[in-house]
């Protein structure tokens, strides 16, 4: 089991989370310049790498804040965040 920091709550573990999937890039400098096709793969495509990853956290069953964690995808270890995230 992993056990999660909340920045508020502190050490818990990842039963009281839910995982919101990849942190998501920022959205596109220029909307009106995309298509139909390109909103949809920015909407609903995510990278699902190996490894690393920036990923958004919601304490579900605690404070019910949202915070970014930097875990690696292949070992579940959390590393510190990569951009100060909290």
């Amino acid at each position: 089991m992993m056990i999660l920091t909340c920045p508020w709550c502190g050490p818990r573990p990842e039963t009281e989370f839910h995982c919101g999937a990849e942190a998501v890039a920022p959205r596109p400098r220029d909307p009106d310049a995309l298509d139909d096709d390109a909103w949809i793969d920015w909407l609903t495509n995510r990278r699902n790498p190996r490894g690393p990853m920036q990923e958004r956290w919601w304490h579900l069953r605690g404070c019910g804040s949202w915070f970014t964690v930097t875990r690696d995808t292949a070992t579940h270890e959390l590393l510190p965040p990569t951009d100060g995230a909290a």
